[in-house]
């Protein structure tokens, strides 16, 4: 086979790679026997509970948008109620948690940043006693929230049973998404997601068909909304691939009897630093009162939300990017720390030109890092508001479950996926010429 050495593999080559060379197929096989698994285990049904009613409950809406805005990242699961109800989400949930008691407990940060690979391993492990409470935590709060209208026979051994099957459930996902990441290709708490929400696209691209072959004028509609999500999908890998390049000097040094120069390198600091959390908190946040009204008898709390806190009101529009904007820049404070870059850099006797070591640098990257917060933010908010914008323009809602957190979630999954199998096709390359 033809290579391009030194060069980015082609998409001939990766293919090829993927067909032909052992490592690699392995890999994609168990990543996609794996996948598949989980999607069959979603239909497994929990014993004792009346499905139908369920289901319908939740497209009619009567249950609140937060249960609908869950069922769309564990792929109908949720309507569904099998086994495999919550998914991967007390992972996600129980990773964000200590991703911010790490940042906040000193001895959490130091095992994370000085104890190397037992430190992470240690971390991991806390991780998943977090993901098995929390997983029992929801568990429960959903037998209970299934108990009186939708339990075939209400009782203790129901709400047992209920969170036995989903917890068992949830740590076998946990797992399957460990031995994606650790035997197959990707980040397999992400392909599980990724796998979940595509599991929705065919229902909406029928319905979507369904309503442009039913006349109305609705077929301009359809066409400007699928034109609008090609733009936002462009504009997504644009902003995720894109990177502010600070330049940096390595001082010249004499190791022995030998001198090495000045080295010219880069900081590379990402334009989208929160990726698709600061999204997920917001919506999260804000669709939480909008649930509550099911529950609440408060007249003045829920006109109050029905009136201001309504996705089509300009006040929720405002709240929503302002939640975003303040998310993204958490989140960036969480991932990046300009003092301890500064620090770094100056162990490695390296410097940013024109700016002097320490408390400068700190301060200058700190700038940096705040602006492009900001343009990633506003980016967030686009992406967020657009999709829906047009969809109200044009009357065309059957892609209301894919929204501006799914397709960046799709996006950013292909392109991590993709990257790592192409890293592969080059380690199999390189091997090759070594054999050679």
């Amino acid at each position: 086979m033809v290579v391009s050495r030194g060069k980015a593999p082609s998409a001939q080559e990766t293919f090829l790679q993927m067909a032909q060379a052992a490592g690699l197929r392995s890999r994609l096989l168990v990543t996609l026997g794996l996948l598949v698994l989980v999607r069959l285990g979603v239909f497994v049904p929990v014993p004792g509970i009346d499905r139908a009613a369920f289901s319908q409950a939740i497209q009619s809406g009567t249950l609140g948008g937060f249960v609908g805005f869950i069922d769309i990242f564990v792929g109908g699961g949720l309507s569904a109620l099998g086994i495999f109800a919550l998914g991967i989400l007390p992972f996600i949930n129980a990773s964000i948690i200590m991703q911010l008691l790490t940042a906040a407990i000193p001895s959490l940060e130091d095992l994370q940043k000085n104890e190397g690979e037992a430190g992470r391993r240690k971390i991991s492990q806390v991780t998943r006693y977090v993901a098995l409470g929390w997983a029992i935590l929801q568990s429960t709060l959903l037998s209970l929230f299934l108990l009186s209208p939708f339990a075939e026979q209400p009782g203790f051994f129901f709400v047992f049973q209920t969170v036995v099957a989903l917890t068992a459930g949830s740590m076998f996902v946990m797992w399957v998404g460990e031995l994606i990441t650790e035997r197959g290709v990707g980040n397999g708490a992400s392909l599980l997601i990724f796998v979940n929400i595509v599991s929705t696209l065919p229902r909406s691209l029928n319905q979507t068909i369904q309503l442009a072959q039913a006349g109305d004028n609705r077929v301009a509609g359809v066409v400007i909304l699928l034109l609008v999500f090609l733009a936002m999908i462009v504009g997504i890998v644009f902003v995720q691939e894109g990177t502010r390049r600070i330049p940096i000097i390595s001082a010249r040094r004499q190791v022995g009897r030998k001198l090495y120069l000045e080295q010219s390198n880069y900081l590379p600091l990402r334009l989208n630093q929160g990726g698709v959390m600061p999204i997920i908190f917001a919506s999260a946040v804000l669709v939480l009162p909008l649930s509550l009204t099911q529950y609440v008898s408060n007249p003045a709390f829920v006109q109050f939300v029905n009136t201001y806190l309504n996705p089509r009101s300009g006040f929720y529009v405002a709240l929503y990017l302002l939640m975003i904007l303040f998310f993204s820049y958490f989140y960036a404070s969480l991932v990046v720390n300009p003092e301890d870059m500064s620090r770094n850099l100056k162990k490695m006797g390296a410097s940013i030109p024109g700016i002097r070591p320490g408390k400068a640098t700190t301060e200058y990257i700190g700038r940096v890092l705040n602006r492009l917060t900001f343009l990633g933010a506003v980016f967030l908010g686009l992406v967020a508001v657009i999709p829906s914008a047009v969809e109200s323009a044009t009357r065309v809602e059957t892609f209301q479950g894919l929204g501006a957190t799914s397709l960046l979630i799709l996006v950013g999954v292909a392109i991590d996926t993709a990257k790592q199998i192409q890293t592969y096709v080059i380690s199999q390359r390189y091997e090759g010429m070594v054999k050679q």
